[in-house]
């Protein structure tokens, strides 16, 4: 497999400066290379189409070059996907970037219409014939996903109905994907100076030490919010009702089977995650109550929940980010380290905050045959560089494990965040055991703990969210805007309990959260990722240097292998009940390492 490799520059210090370049993807010939990636796609098609009907008669030699051809065409249109959409996550407003996206989906959704007969052929044939096949060292590549795609018989409609769900998907939900990005991308809120600036920064200030600060801000982002809450209301009603369609066409019994089937795990798994997280709710109510004495504050209110505990706001340079993070890898593992510092010095990450960017930060992975993207939205705050870090661990399990093929070089989102957890816990080690001035550490672990607040119950709190929203959504009909306020501050309140108050103006904060709308029951793959990579950080403690080829074989094998396979490699035992325990266990070792921090600096009794 080729793989593309850029000339490096020097890495820009100047955080402006560290814009990424797309112009690769496309051989330097801009949305032009998009249209000819498409056209040499479309050339590929009639040959694929000669084999119809004729899959239940392949040998493995046969069924290992049709995949081969698919992986071939996937490389192409996935190349011109991550064209179009990186470009318009950097700029939602301008025309162009979102005709383009739209030419993208529609010229994308022409091709693969025309192959869905092989999905449905591939899942009709007898359980016999199929292991024969997938026993075949020819199928070695295409193994595990062919395995896996069998796992949605119950669930594939028709083919005339499977092509009129994917050619109605452009104008459908997709569509409104793209709207409520569009919308959000525009919120602006005004800050306590009295300049106008993208919601970022407005949800940034909510670490600030100065509480009045915090407390314009947050009514700041409330009112930013207002414009266009009925509307992003509208978008999330449409498609709850879409989802629920769905789910009844396809005979999902619940709302969130869909994607649990896609992170290849149990209704029951899921539920046994959210139930331990549940079970732990006195850890995020036991920070509250330390941070209000710590703060002085009778009573938290929920813009005080990321306040710094630290005496001053501290901010920190893109230069002193990026050479941390990258020291931080270097202490694991060198190699990760000079993987990583290709993406500051070949243009692999997008990092300022932009008028028309799209808020928050990802990775892209693209295609295998090129390399992963970086996306931030940087405000100079030291949780940035935690965020830092965190991306970059996507962005080397990524770029590992493009030896994988298009197949499967991605894993089930349920594993999706192990690296980047992982890379982000390496670096808040990293900080830590250099720290020893006690307001520092505290600090520090402060921070560590409102992640993990952050990813595992917060996280556990917005599925509980989706839970009740789509129930209500599928009892009830339309819900108002009043009516998620309602079950955004209920499943809030749950796990913040007394310590939290929750405030009028909090109550539609839901409606600027991308996953709901998006990727909906996502959100539960951070607590499984968190939770998870604390556990295999945790061997690393242990075992020191030698977990570190077990670590890198792990991202090598991307989703080549059923997430408890994966987890076998590190030690990691999936299906133990108790699995999740073990990691919530940690967290609490972070909190009563706190109460330590906090008593030595004199700020807790």
């Amino acid at each position: 497999m080729a793989v593309t490799d850029d000339i490096r520059s020097p890495a820009p210090d100047n955080v402006e400066e560290v814009a990424w370049d797309l112009e690769p993807l496309v051989e330097g010939k801009g949305a032009g290379g998009v249209d000819e990636l498409f056209d040499r796609a479309e050339a590929m098609v009639p040959a694929l189409l000669e084999q119809r009907g004729r899959v239940a008669n392949m040998d493995a030699g046969a069924l290992a070059d049709w995949m081969g051809e698919m992986a071939a065409l996937q490389e192409l249109v996935g190349k011109a996907a991550s064209y179009a959409g990186l470009r318009f996550a950097v700029d939602t407003s301008d025309p162009a970037n979102g005709a383009l996206m739209q030419r993208v989906q529609e010229r994308a959704t022409a091709i693969t219409t025309q192959l869905i007969w092989f999905e449905l052929e591939w899942a009709a044939l007898d359980d016999a014939v199929a292991d024969a096949l997938l026993a075949d060292d020819r199928i070695e590549p295409f193994r595990y996903h062919l395995h896996s795609a069998r796992r949605y018989r119950p669930h594939l409609l028709s083919e005339p109905e499977e092509k009129l769900d994917a050619e109605k998907d452009v104008t459908g939900r997709s569509a409104w994907v793209r709207l409520f990005s569009e919308l959000s991308a525009e919120i602006k809120v005004t800050m306590p100076d009295g300049t106008e600036a993208p919601l970022e920064r407005g949800l940034a200030m909510m670490m600030h030490p100065d509480r009045e600060t915090r407390r314009q801000a947050a009514q700041a982002i409330t009112t930013g919010l207002a414009p266009g809450l009925r509307t992003r209301a509208f978008i999330f009603n449409t498609l709850l009702a879409d989802k629920s369609t769905d789910d009844r066409l396809r005979h999902y019994p619940t709302w969130i089977t869909s994607r649990n089937l896609s992170n290849q795990a149990t209704d029951d798994s899921v539920e046994a995650l959210v139930a331990a997280v549940q079970r732990r709710y006195d850890i995020p109510q036991r920070w509250y109550e330390m941070k209000k004495k710590i703060l002085g504050l009778p009573r938290l209110a929920d813009y005080d929940r990321y306040a710094s505990v630290a005496a001053s706001e501290t901010e920190v340079e893109w230069v002193d980010a990026r050479d941390m993070v990258l020291d931080s890898y270097a202490s694991f593992s060198p190699e990760l380290a000079a993987l990583a510092r290709r993406f500051f010095e070949e243009r692999w990450i997008d990092a300022p905050v932009r008028p028309g960017k799209r808020p928050g930060a990802f990775c892209a992975y693209t295609v295998p045959s090129h390399h992963p993207y970086v996306f931030l939205n940087w405000t100079a705050k030291r949780n940035d560089v935690l965020t830092l870090a965190h991306e970059l661990g996507h962005g080397l399990h990524g770029h590992l494990a493009r030896e994988q093929g298009v197949f499967h070089q991605s894993t089930p989102l349920t594993l999706a965040e192990t690296a980047s957890v992982f890379g982000e816990t390496v670096t808040f080690g990293r900080l830590l055991a250099s720290t020893t001035d006690p307001q520092d550490r505290l600090a520090l672990l402060a921070e560590s703990i409102e992640g993990a607040i952050a990813t595992v119950f917060r996280q556990t709190a917005m599925n509980r969210f989706e839970q009740a929203m789509h129930t209500a959504r599928r009892e009830e009909g339309e819900l108002s805007v009043d009516r998620f306020g309602e079950l955004w501050a209920a499943t809030q309140t749950e796990m913040l309990g007394d310590a939290v108050e929750i405030t009028d103006g909090y109550r539609t904060w839901w409606s600027y959260i991308p996953h709901f709308v998006g990727t909906p029951g996502y959100v539960y793959a951070y607590a499984y990722g968190q939770l998870l990579a604390m556990s295999v950080y945790h061997r690393y403690e242990t075992q020191g240097s030698d977990f570190v080829p077990r670590y890198l074989h792990l991202l090598r094998a991307g989703g080549s292998m059923a997430p408890e396979d994966l987890g076998r490699i590190v030690g990691c035992d999936l299906d133990d009940p108790g699995f999740w325990d073990g990691g919530l266990a940690l967290v609490e070792k972070q909190l009563e390492q706190a109460e330590d921090a906090a008593v030595a600096a004199g700020r807790l009794e």
